[in-house]
């Protein structure tokens, strides 16, 4: 286990894609779509730092894959939500294949980390 969540780079890019997203969605009026994205963002540098501070690396795994899976969930909503733009169902001007490609790219680093800490039990 890393000394501290803080210090994982991917703890560090999924905070800075929560930011991000929180940012590009503030123009968004569909509130409903809007809240589901951002708890989805949260949720995962959220689930690294409490899967870290479990104290056991069987802990931490379930954790990350927790993580994982939020982030393929905002992934999707973010899809999710270019359809809709590119149909002009909503009225929205956020870039939004940036935030999709981090998710994916963190989405890898998780799945890194854990295969890095299944080789250490």
């Amino acid at each position: 286990m890393a000394n501290a969540f803080q210090d994982l780079e991917v703890w560090q890019r999924a905070c800075q894609l929560t930011v991000a997203t929180y940012e590009n969605l503030t123009p968004l009026k569909d509130f409903s779509l809007k809240d589901q994205i951002q708890r989805a963002a949260v949720s995962i540098p959220s689930n690294i730092a409490e899967g870290s501070e479990r104290g056991s690396d069987k802990d931490f795994i379930r954790f990350l894959r927790i993580s994982k899976g939020s982030c393929a969930e905002l992934r999707t909503q973010l899809f999710i939500l270019k359809k809709l733009q590119q149909q002009n169902s909503i009225r929205f001007t956020g870039r939004l294949d940036p935030l999709i490609k981090e998710g994916h790219e963190i989405s890898s680093m998780l799945e890194g980390l854990i295969k890095h800490i299944q080789s250490r039990i």
